[in-house]
């Protein structure tokens, strides 16, 4: 199985290396969780995000490692409770066997459309951010407290990805059959056209939002006694 690009395993390894290095060997367990349960559920719902580049790496752990290096295990625990909660969604949820519906206005839209959600999906989402938080309570010092704020980073990071995706992301359509992308360097059966979104923020801008999302909401979690 081939999960990373040759970027990608550079990414990881410095990912890695920030996270061992700020929290020990109990963050890597944390950061390992999120890469291979989320990338066995990408494959298995036969996505092509199973194969991360390095942008996708630092989009996804970025933020994490920062609050690692920080020394921040809640800032870190929530960076990676939002991330697994979303790749947990999006790919439980292409299993859901009813449309999604965008978060914004509940109107149905295609499998697959940033911003849209389903029940399985969201299930998906929170038992994702659980899993992190049980782990984060089970080996960091923040104990079973410290894990419930951390299922609330994780599924808070999970809608604003959403909210982003429905609103602000950028989204492109083919100008001949009205097939749609999140890329604009794409040819469907002519160049793609802009139609959304800011033209900057694509789903890996999208995800680092998430993320540092989920940390910011971690670390605030920490500090509530």
């Amino acid at each position: 199985m081939k999960w990373l690009t040759a970027d990608g395993v550079v990414a990881s390894l410095a990912v890695g290396a920030a996270v061992t290095w700020g929290l020990g060997v109990g963050g890597l367990g944390l950061l390992a969780t999120f890469f291979v349960t989320s990338s066995l559920l990408t494959q298995m719902a036969g996505g092509s995000g199973g194969q991360r580049t390095a942008r996708q790496v630092m989009a996804n752990g970025g933020a994490a490692a920062v609050a690692a290096l920080f020394g921040s295990w809640a800032g870190a625990a929530g960076a990676l409770a939002a991330a697994t909660a979303d790749t947990w969604a999006t790919e439980l949820g292409s299993f859901s066997r009813t449309p999604p519906r965008l978060l914004t206005t509940r109107t149905p839209v295609p499998a697959g459309t940033s911003g849209g959600v389903t029940a399985l999906g969201t299930a998906g989402g929170l038992a994702g951010a659980s899993v992190i938080a049980a782990l984060s309570g089970a080996l960091g010092p923040g104990g079973w407290r410290g894990a419930a704020a951390t299922v609330v980073a994780g599924v808070a990071g999970m809608f604003g990805d959403s909210l982003l995706g429905a609103t602000v992301q950028a989204a492109y359509t083919c100008p001949v059959c009205g097939a749609r992308s999140e890329r604009a360097r794409t040819t469907c059966h002519a160049p793609m056209r802009h139609i959304k979104g800011w033209t900057w923020l694509d789903n890996d801008g999208v995800n680092l939002a998430a993320t540092v999302l989920g940390g910011g909401l971690g670390m605030l979690g920490s500090l509530i006694k």
